[in-house]
């Protein structure tokens, strides 16, 4: 064989496999923007759930890689002649999901979902602020129990400590004030007490 042939078959082959490489890329960088348009997608959600089953509903969605917020509030048991104390979900019978139109099968499917939150059979998404508000009453130190979900009152923003730029309504109870932070899909509220300096109108 003459030496152009061989470098001519030389020549094809590293094309071939140049080829090979440049459509790898293509197809990885394809693969990873659908990943970041999946992850960029992604919603809270509502989830009812049956009686009882909001731990397992939180404890399944995470074995599948679903992000899961359960809010969880102390409460006081009687066990026989002492007195426990143990925790349990905030808002009975709900839990929230984080999630995109792509897991919304599995999300439904999850034992002891009843269903997702929302307008027939569209899901609702939570607005993010809300949420926010959520996850940081959790790891704030203050006490905080459910509260009946309110439309009156005054709505005020928190100026100043760990709950700063939180939007909620401002109540009174006997010689102490309670910022109440709602849920509004759901018809459900936390409050918590605040020093009604730490508030402002908005």
């Amino acid at each position: 064989m003459s030496t152009w042939s061989v470098s001519f078959i030389r020549s094809v082959d590293q094309k071939d496999t140049i080829d090979r490489i440049v459509q790898t890329d293509q197809t990885d960088e394809i693969n990873l923007m659908d990943q970041t348009n999946q992850t960029n997608n992604l919603s809270w959600y509502a989830l009812r759930t049956k009686s009882r089953h909001e731990k397992l509903v939180r404890d399944q969605l995470d074995k599948q890689g679903i992000e899961p917020l359960l809010p969880m509030v102390k409460r006081l048991s009687q066990w026989k002649d002492r007195k426990k104390e143990i925790e349990v979900p905030l808002f009975s019978g709900y839990c929230f999901v984080r999630f995109g139109q792509h897991e919304k099968t599995p999300v439904q499917k999850t034992i002891g979902v009843v269903e997702i939150v929302g307008s027939g059979s569209r899901p609702e998404p939570i607005p993010e602020p809300e949420i926010d508000a959520l996850r940081r009453l959790m790891i704030s130190v203050l006490p905080y129990d459910p509260h009946p979900y309110l439309h009156e009152g005054m709505k005020v923003e928190v100026i100043r400590g760990p709950l700063q730029g939180i939007h909620g309504i401002l109540l009174r109870k006997e010689k102490r004030h309670r910022l109440v932070i709602g849920v509004h899909l759901i018809q459900q509220a936390a409050a918590v007490e605040i020093d009604v300096n730490d508030v402002m109108g908005v």
